[in-house]
């Protein structure tokens, strides 16, 4: 075994006993729910902030980003401001949740719909969205594991990466099972260290090594412009649209997440999510550096058929083979932090809103039935990383930010209003997914589609269109309702 493989296998299995230590932090009874799945509801602000950095900040966006921006140039680049305006939208809709979550005890999105809407079918509709948009989410970050194991080589490469993932899945499954939230809070404060040390040494060597940044930026314009397809360091006037459209949409959908809302009802207070909302775009500096390596592994010239490889090889011709474990330690602990978070929000979804309404009798929410949901959930997720090729784990993983976003209406504006007729909320959602659906598999499941219309084009993100055939539906439909029900 290499020393990169070796220090990658003693630092994953160092956090994995820290999952099991979790279970003994606060002494917290874990067979009660709220203990389990939402850390008693009593993290503060710094636990809170390594949480939710952990929980939004994945293993796939330190893969991810770097290839998009190595793909497709300065477009790649909207996840900057997306994280910029996403806090400013949390810090309205989440505290409001927060507040109304704490005196009614939800643990869901789809328990504040059922509750203030009254629709059974609503609540189920809002449910099967968050689990369903859960899944290749969870993929992704055990796909961004496989990469790193199959690039680190030696024994972690058997099968592709894919003996490796296994093991680390069952891991995942393990300390998860036994400690709840508990488990990946403790963990993402290591986790994050491990990505912040992994950027900033890349920042400063990396680029020292192209010829410093403005070789970098200069041999990347030249590159990019040479490709069949090609692409620039700058965004073209045709792009303005797209790119606002990919900040927006990704931003209003990213807080909305049951994964997101999950770790949010952790926190003990409403300050703790104000002070986070301050706090935590501090991870979008982050988000900045991770983009310029798409540049920097265009300048050295990185030729790959899967831009997912594009980081593991980066840091492997720029560092030696002990760093280069320890950034793939940073990018496995990465994944186990979120896609564990990500299984106890979906499970608690399914459990309570949709297995529950199906039950007999509407009991509870149970510890056990969740514990065993996020363990199906997880190996369903795990089969599709077997089962799909990665590019199309990708895709679902963008379709998925789509379809997250269809709840908006139910969701975030039924804090603030009961105006919508449940009906017309539940057409405009079944109207807004199929478009979703639709757009997206005409496009070859791009994030991206173009609508023509008077004469004109305009290429713009599919979430937001269908998020707007989607209100539209649910404004035109409520005035019907209501008067059906006055006649």
């Amino acid at each position: 075994m290499s020393s990169g493989a070796a220090i990658l296998a003693a630092l994953v299995l160092a956090v994995t006993a820290m999952g099991f230590l979790a279970a003994r932090w606060g002494h917290a009874n874990l067979a009660t729910l709220d203990e389990w799945a939402l850390g008693g509801r009593r993290f503060g602000t710094v636990v809170s902030w390594f949480l939710l950095g952990g929980d939004l900040y994945t293993a796939y966006t330190f893969i991810a980003l770097p290839a998009l921006v190595y793909g497709v140039g300065a477009l790649g680049f909207f996840a900057v401001p997306y994280g910029a305006l996403a806090y400013p939208i949390a810090l309205v809709v989440l505290v409001r949740f927060w507040s109304i979550a704490h005196k009614r005890g939800y643990i869901t999105t789809a328990d504040f719909v059922r509750d203030r809407f009254g629709d059974r079918w609503l609540e189920i509709a809002v449910a099967l969205t968050g689990v369903v948009a859960a899944m290749p989410y969870i993929a992704l970050q055990l796909v961004g594991m496989k990469v790193i194991f199959a690039q680190l080589g030696g024994v972690l490469r058997a099968g592709g990466g894919l003996l490796a993932l296994t093991t680390a899945f069952l891991l995942l499954a393990a300390y998860t099972y036994t400690s709840g939230l508990r488990a990946p809070a403790l963990i993402a404060f290591v986790k994050d260290t491990l990505i912040y040390v992994t950027v900033i040494a890349a920042i400063a060597i990396i680029p020292a090594r192209l010829g410093g940044w403005s070789h970098v930026f200069a041999l990347s314009a030249t590159l990019l412009a040479a490709r069949p397809k090609p692409a620039s360091i700058s965004l073209a006037p045709s792009q303005y649209f797209t790119y606002a459209t990919m900040a927006l949409g990704s931003s209003l959908s990213l807080f909305i997440y049951p994964h997101a809302i999950t770790s949010v009802l952790a926190a003990r207070s409403q300050n703790v999510i104000r002070r986070n909302c301050a706090l935590l775009p501090i991870y979008s500096l982050l988000l900045g550096l991770l983009a310029l390596l798409g540049f920097c592994a265009v300048a050295a010239r990185i030729q790959t058929n899967d831009a997912s490889n594009v980081v593991p090889l980066l840091f492997a011709r720029f560092f030696p083979n002990w760093f280069a474990g320890v950034a793939g330690a940073a990018v496995v602990i990465g994944a186990l932090v979120p896609a564990a978070i990500m299984s106890i929000g979906a499970a608690n979804l399914f459990a309570s809103n949709v297995f529950g309404e199906f039950s007999r009798e509407r009991a509870p929410l149970e510890s056990a039935r969740v514990k065993a949901g996020t363990l199906v959930i997880a190996a369903f997720a795990l089969l599709v990383v077997f089962m799909v090729p990665v590019p199309y784990a990708i895709d679902f993983q963008l379709l998925g930010g789509a379809l997250m976003l269809q709840i908006f209406p139910a969701f975030v504006l039924g804090l603030w209003t009961r105006w919508f007729h449940p009906k017309a909320l539940l057409a405009g959602w079944a109207c807004g997914m199929f478009a979703a659906g639709a757009m997206a598999y005409a496009g070859g499941f791009s994030s991206n589609v173009t609508l023509h219309a008077f004469g004109g084009a305009l290429t713009g993100f599919v979430a937001l269109y269908a998020l707007t055939l989607n209100l539209i539906v649910c404004a035109a439909a409520t005035p019907f309702l209501r008067r059906g029900e006055l006649a």
